[in-house]
Order: structure tokens, then sequence, then C-alpha cells
């Protein structure tokens, strides 16, 4: 028999690495994104719970004003079942606030992505409305609001202006720094092949600019509909907003909550059951819609190695013999 001294495999600190430890399955659970999504809501009702207590304890007035979760609960249920005192029930309302929100949101998409490509290929184009873009982005939905509701009145005309107004700089924005971002190379690459603009623009321009158009569709749904809602309020006579003010004027906290988490279960849907699973189609060839988990695994396994050269540099020899 002879004696050959070995070295294991070793870290930059010159100290052995044994492999990873796997995390167990519990970790494993708490760690996950469906783990965090389910600890959402109860995180919600205990904050809730609290802030409640601690109001009517620091406070001296009548504690009945504020909305119970149960009491929320039980106002969406008959809104839901159409139990309700407002002049509309909930799918009145919101048939109304989603028509507006679909034709503002649909003018602004079109005119957004037009004017933000003349913007991205034309220096003039960006000189001419680049005042104009920043004004729209310093005015407030309050301002527009008001301003419309003189104008315009109570019917359709000004709410949907308003999702226009709102939701355009946004588009604006997002699709001319897609179109200054596009890698110049494909351009001088699709130039020296002789490729007809119309090629160019659908097989190199469009596939650089669908990542920004997808966030601003997501800006001018989410901005043009705080917009709808606030001029619906102020000068509305129907709508979301205005059925939020009707239970505000009634003294009912809890139908203002109850149709704020419907604001809120809307944004959801459309998120989770539209834009998400388009975005998932369209970049499915892309892994890098993947890399914060492929980052935040690489890191757990950072942190573990490093634990584990810790515990060797305490308790382990820098060396090891073994019998042949």
């Amino acid at each position: 028999m002879t004696a050959v001294a070995t070295k294991p495999p070793s870290s930059s600190s010159g100290t052995a690495i044994p492999p990873r430890r796997p995390s167990s399955a519990p970790m494993r659970f708490i760690k996950s994104p469906r783990f965090a999504r389910a600890m959402f809501l109860p995180a919600v009702l205990v904050f809730w719970l609290i802030s409640n207590k601690l109001i009517e304890n620091s406070w001296d007035f009548d504690s009945s004003v504020l909305a119970t979760p149960r009491e929320v609960w039980d106002f969406m249920w008959a809104e839901v079942t159409r139990d309700t005192v407002a002049p509309k029930d909930l799918y009145e309302t919101f048939g109304i606030s989603l028509y507006r929100l679909g034709i503002g949101f649909s003018i602004s998409m079109i005119l957004g992505t037009t004017i933000g490509l003349g913007m991205g290929l034309s220096r003039a184009v960006n000189a001419f409305f680049h005042d104009w873009v920043m004004a729209l982005l310093a005015m407030p939905a309050l301002a527009w609001a008001l301003f419309l509701s003189l104008i315009f009145g109570f019917d359709n005309k000004g709410p949907i202006i308003a999702v226009v107004l709102a939701g355009i700089p946004f588009v604006i924005v997002n699709v001319r720094e897609g179109v200054r971002s596009t890698p110049r190379d494909l351009f001088d690459m699709s130039n020296a092949f002789g490729v007809p603009s119309n090629k160019r623009t659908r097989h190199v321009l469009l596939p650089s600019l669908y990542p920004f158009l997808f966030a601003s569709a997501r800006y001018a749904l989410s901005i043009g509909w705080k917009g709808l809602v606030i001029i619906e309020l102020f000068g509305g006579q129907d709508g979301a907003g205005w059925t939020v003010k009707f239970w505000y004027d009634a003294h009912r906290l809890h139908g203002v909550i109850g149709y704020s988490m419907f604001f809120v279960i809307f944004a959801l849907v459309m998120e989770n059951a539209i834009l998400e699973p388009i975005s998932r189609r369209v970049f499915r060839w892309r892994p890098s819609l993947n890399s914060p988990d492929i980052v935040e695994e690489e890191m757990d396994a950072l942190y573990d190695v490093e634990e584990l050269n810790r515990e060797l540099d305490a308790n382990l020899p820098t060396g090891s013999t073994q019998e042949t």
C-alpha cells in the first residue's frame, strides 16, 4: 500500500468545498414566488386589523366609522349579487368605465406609437414633440379632470380624452426609447444585404420594440384608469369613479374601500389573465425573462458556498490523505 496525498477541490481561499447541501422542501416552498403571493392577502388583513385598533386607541371618535374586513366583504358580495342601493349595479358601472377606458387606451396606443416612432427615427420630429410630451407628463390627472369636465360636461367625451391625455405621453416615451435602443448593427447588416425597408421594419425594428410596447400598454392602462376614475369622480354622473363618490357622500367607508378593492381585482385580472399570458407567448423564445429566478438561485448557491467555506476554515484541515 502506498500513501498518496490528495487534494480535494478547493475554493479561491484554498479550502475544500463539499457538494452543496440541497435545501429542504419547506425552505424551497417558503422561498418560492407562490408562497410570497399567498402571504400577501393575510399580511394585508393583519395590517388592516392592527391599523384599525391603533386608530381606535389613538383618536377619540366613533370607531364605527372604520370599516372592518367583514363589512367590506359583505358589501362586495352584495355588489356582485346586484343587491345594491346605488343607481347602477357593479356590472353596469364597470361596463361604462371599461367602454371609456377601451376607446381611450386604443387611441393612446395608436397615436403614441406613431409619434414615438417618428421621434425615435427623426431628430426634427423629436425636437417638435419633445416639449409637448414633457408638458403632458407634468400635467396632473386632477387638472385634466377639472378642465375636461368644464368643457365637455357629463358625457363620454371628457373621460375618453382624459384617458388619452393621461396615457399617451408614457407610450410616446417608451416607444421612442425602444427605437433608439434598437441595435445599430442589425440595421447596417440589413442595409448591406439590401433588405427592403418594410421587411427591415417588420423583422428588425418591431421585434426590438416588443418589450417597450408591452411596457407602454401597462403604463397606458394603469395611468389611463387612474385618470378615468378621477374625472368620473369630479365631473361624472356614472361610472366607477362616480360610484366611489356616491358611497363617500353616503358616509359608507366600507363602500369606498369595497370599490377600491374592485379596482385592484380588475388590475390583477388584466395583468395575470390578459397581459401576462400574451407576454409569455410573445417572448417565449427569450430565456432572459426568467433571469430574476436564475439570479436568485445563483445568489443562494453563492451564499451557501460562502457559509460552507467559513465552516471549513474553522473545523477542517486544508488537506487530507487517502490510502490506495
